[in-house]
């Protein structure tokens, strides 16, 4: 299996945790079109058939990457070489 990029899988899981949250639902006590969208992508990503399944095992696959790499801290020693 596949298994998506942290930072993919972390930003889908939030997408969804939002969305979950913030999105109405369709007036039948169903999810909104976005969040069950984001809910298909969540089980595809992470080889599953239900959202609770999805959002578990991404939060473990999360939990066991290793952290992102810090951006490269800009001025400090400047090594351009004067002619």
């Amino acid at each position: 299996m596949l298994i998506p990029h942290p930072a993919v899988l972390r930003r889908l899981l939030e997408e969804y945790e939002a969305a979950a949250m913030n999105e109405p639902d369709d007036g039948r006590g169903e999810p909104g079109p976005r969040t069950r969208d984001l809910a298909y992508t969540l089980c595809v990503s992470t080889g599953t058939r239900d959202v609770r399944q999805a959002l578990e095992t991404a939060r473990r696959q999360l939990a066991d990457a290793p952290l992102p790499a810090p951006p490269p801290v800009s001025g400090g020693a400047h090594t351009d070489v004067a002619d």
